[in-house]
């Protein structure tokens, strides 16, 4: 998306009157005074910094994020077939069939049943509505959840006792969903926590009281760099979030703003946390975790400039951490201002080449390197087998993982959109006619779920069921990739098994174009 259509976003329920509008500006051609179509300029002037954010409209129920083409992307590369011989397994053709291929992984330690995690759903509505269907589906499948920010904190029913939490039952819920499918093998829950969560304590309290075996510390996300944000739907909610010390904007206390609110003028409230300012003082931050009981400690942060990537690489192998994720631009899964998504960030690949470049010198001054997960815009197999692959340079791959929000969010969302569609009777014809009106049949793993779980079937929502057979979907379209490349195992995937498509690709990754791939091969083969 170009900035022709800067004034018309669906992210922030926008439109034109007219199909053309100015290239740099976005504006119609000719605007109107009796003009009933909501631009965002003429929203803005009814709801002003409101636009800021995605349609209040869907707050709770959606997620969001850029929609603004970055010029390099994953579809600027691709995988290279092999024909002869296979890696990983014997190479015989009764033998190297794709089921046999091996999408396993392992992130800080922790076994993965394939090499995709949540980075971090937090106090956000809609992860709080979906954390069933999410956090079970996660565990089933065998990969990592990490509740993200602020959940204590926005808990309602947390006791904080001098400034610190000692229950919450919102954490308590989103740890025991996670572990009542979780075979203490694969994956883990993993807790969150930025600077909100350790002024209350949140880390003590996971380690102590809930027996969390991994903490996660936070400095930012792709999406944004400005603290965590949500809507507030009521007044007493808003001044009850602001007396345990969150920013909540505009002020609940104010007589002014609270006639306004009464008076619908202002529907919602806004509570932002606080950005933390990380120093090298944070690697005895690190260590003082493992103290207090943490088995694992990661960290996650988003895409600042190079000088930020550089320095989190340099705390993450000082202090020894498990696992860094670093978060692309610029996909969000609550209320991220549209600005940060769109236009602030870096990139996802070219993130990726920025942390490759640190990896290497890390590697090559001997120093850990922690494994590192990738995140921002994943959803499909071949990005994610292009990002190990480009991350292999000779001994295994520097990127363990990717990390994702959005899409399992969205194939809990979907799941539980029609399952109730289907109590209703209202499912779309074309779909019922295509695979029925019974979630039981529906659900294409189904049955393999009754198998494996037995009379626990039952307890499991349809919403696990459809987020679990979403990373099945991942777990072998993986396995049909790398099969197809010869390479049975996925830490095997290597830079060879890549090509740019375009030149602006290779002179940021160092991959070859498909005129330089293997060059000299045919005068080698047939001269």
């Amino acid at each position: 998306m170009d900035d022709s259509l800067c004034n018309a976003r669906s992210t922030d329920g926008t439109a034109l009157r007219t199909r053309d509008p100015n290239p740099v500006s976005g504006m119609c051609g000719i605007c109107i005074r009796d003009c009933k179509v909501l631009c965002m300029i003429s929203k803005s002037a009814f709801r002003g910094h409101e636009v800021l954010y995605p349609t209040n409209e869907y707050f709770g129920q959606s997620t969001a994020s850029a929609n603004k083409d970055f010029g390099l992307d994953w579809s600027h590369f691709q995988l290279l077939a092999a024909l002869q011989g296979a890696e990983g397994i014997e190479a015989n053709s009764d033998k190297a069939l794709f089921p046999n291929a091996d999408a396993s992984t392992s992130v800080g330690g922790i076994p993965l049943k394939l090499p995709m995690l949540i980075a971090g759903l937090g106090s956000t509505a809609v992860a709080k509505n979906h954390w069933e269907g999410i956090s079970m589906g996660s565990a089933m499948a065998g990969t990592i959840q990490t509740v993200g920010e602020n959940v204590c904190g926005m808990d309602n029913d947390s006791v904080i006792t001098k400034g610190k939490v000692s229950h919450s039952p919102d954490l308590q819920f989103r740890i025991d969903s996670y572990r009542k499918f979780w075979d203490e093998k694969h994956g883990d829950i993993v807790v969150q926590t930025n600077v909100e969560d350790q002024r209350l304590g949140v880390d003590l309290y996971a380690i102590s009281k809930l027996e969390v075996n991994v903490i996660e510390r936070k400095w930012g996300q792709g999406a944004k760099s400005i603290g965590g944000e949500v809507r507030l739907p009521t007044l007493e909610r808003a001044i009850k979030l602001k007396s345990r010390g969150y920013i909540v904007l505009p002020d609940p206390e104010d007589p002014v703003v609270q006639e306004a609110f009464k008076a619908g003028t202002i529907k919602t409230f806004e509570r932002h946390s606080r950005v933390g300012m990380p120093d090298l003082s944070c690697i005895e931050d690190l260590e003082w975790l493992r103290e207090q009981g943490a088995k694992k400690v990661f960290l996650k942060t988003g895409a600042y400039r190079p000088a930020a990537t550089a320095f989190a690489l340099k705390v993450a192998s000082e202090g020894k951490v498990d696992m860094l994720t670093l978060d692309g631009a610029g996909g969000g899964t609550g209320m991220s201002p549209m600005a940060h998504m769109n236009e602030l960030s870096t990139p996802t690949v070219y993130l990726a080449a920025q942390v490759l470049k640190g990896c290497q010198i890390l590697k090559k001054k001997g120093k850990h390197v922690p494994d590192i997960s990738i995140a921002g815009g994943f959803i499909h197999e071949a990005q994610i087998v292009k990002a190990i692959a480009m991350s292999n340079f000779g001994n295994g791959p520097f990127f363990k993982a990717v990390a994702v929000a959005r899409s399992p969010l969205t194939a809990a969302m979907k799941s539980d959109y029609f399952v109730e569609l289907a109590k209703n009777g209202q499912l779309p014809k074309s779909f019922v006619d295509d695979y029925g009106d019974d979630p039981e049949k529906f659900f294409v793993a189904s049955a393999d779920l009754k198998h494996e779980y037995g009379n626990h079937y039952k307890d499991i929502p349809k919403p696990a069921i459809g987020v679990y057979t979403y990373y099945e979907r991942i777990r072998v379209g993986i396995q049909q990739l790398i099969a197809g490349m010869r390479k049975f195992k996925l830490h095997l995937v290597d830079r060879n098994d890549l090509m740019a498509l375009t030149p602006l690709a290779t002179e940021v990754t160092g991959i070859r174009m498909p005129h330089q791939v293997e060059a000299d091969v045919f005068e080698q083969m047939l001269g």
